[in-house]
């Protein structure tokens, strides 16, 4: 049984300690390849040193909204990922793989960006128009999105269905019921990203699984975050996205085998998740 974790920060300090062991883990458990979204600029060197150096890895690019919230100057940051999308994507750089100013060989999609107002609705304009550039940079580039959504449903899938037929991507972390879930399949193009929330009790999205297409849902562990039981409370990791696949197969009453390979198949069909040279 192999399976994709579409949504890993395995970049992040809180594997330092162990990241090789963490991967070693993934790949013993069958994990076949690692989605890596980014943050912003103080986290996205560390996001490119890993996909460069991990085959099976593909990398994202985009600010994420609580760095909006948290950083004044987003529109320089915004400005970094449009830079980084023309010079590896858009042809716009011969410098050497690795350098500053292309740090990676080719981005797979626009991630992890969003709306998020739980901690804080201060910021919803600045907010809004930073996501809306970067969905508007997707289409540009015809790469999927990666999409971050708290506390924000209605102003998010508002946004989302004015690009109706234009975005595409991956409702991350998706937690919510099943008349949100019927509002992002009427976009077309998306799917949803279920993790580790699938498997605590009295959880919303264990009631909405059995209805949702299995042909709309990503894998994801969203690591180090949102650890699945029977771990919940510890550092989540790539590994874990059996446990998810195994929970999603018992609430859609199917062999845990037909959702790896479903998912696995949905993954690369919505992230387009192959090499540039493949």
């Amino acid at each position: 049984m192999t399976l994709i974790d579409t949504h890993t920060h395995i970049y992040a300090e809180e594997f330092d300690a162990d990241r090789n062991e963490v991967i070693a883990r993934a790949t013993e458990a069958g994990i076949e390849a690692f989605v890596l979204p980014a943050i912003d600029s103080e986290s996205n060197g560390r996001m490119f040193e890993l996909s460069r150096n991990l085959p099976n890895s593909y990398p994202f690019i985009g600010l994420h909204p609580t760095s909006v919230n948290d950083n004044p100057r987003w529109r320089e940051e915004l400005a970094e990922v449009e830079a980084l999308l023309r010079a590896c994507n858009g042809g716009a750089s011969t410098a050497p793989i690795g350098s500053p100013e292309r740090p990676v060989e080719h981005f797979y999609g626009v991630g992890e960006v969003g709306l998020d107002f739980y901690w804080s609705t201060d910021f919803k304009a600045e907010q809004t128009e930073c996501f809306r550039r970067q969905v508007e940079l997707s289409i540009e580039f015809d790469l999927p999105l990666i999409v971050h959504t708290r506390n924000a449903w209605d102003e998010m899938l508002s946004l989302l269905e004015e690009y109706k037929g234009q975005a595409r991507g991956v409702l991350h972390a998706f937690g919510e019921g099943i008349e949100i879930y019927e509002r992002i399949k009427a976009l077309g193009g998306f799917a949803v990203g279920i993790g580790g929330v699938s498997t605590y009790k009295k959880s919303v999205l264990a009631e909405s699984i059995p209805h949702i297409d299995l042909e709309d849902i990503l894998l994801e562990t969203d690591s180090p975050y949102l650890t699945p039981v029977p771990f919940r409370g510890k550092r989540n990791e790539p590994a874990y996205t059996t446990y998810i696949c195994n929970r999603v197969a018992e609430l859609k009453g199917v062999n845990p085998e037909v959702v790896a390979r479903q998912t696995t198949l949905n993954a690369r069909r919505v992230l387009g998740l192959h090499k540039v040279n493949e």
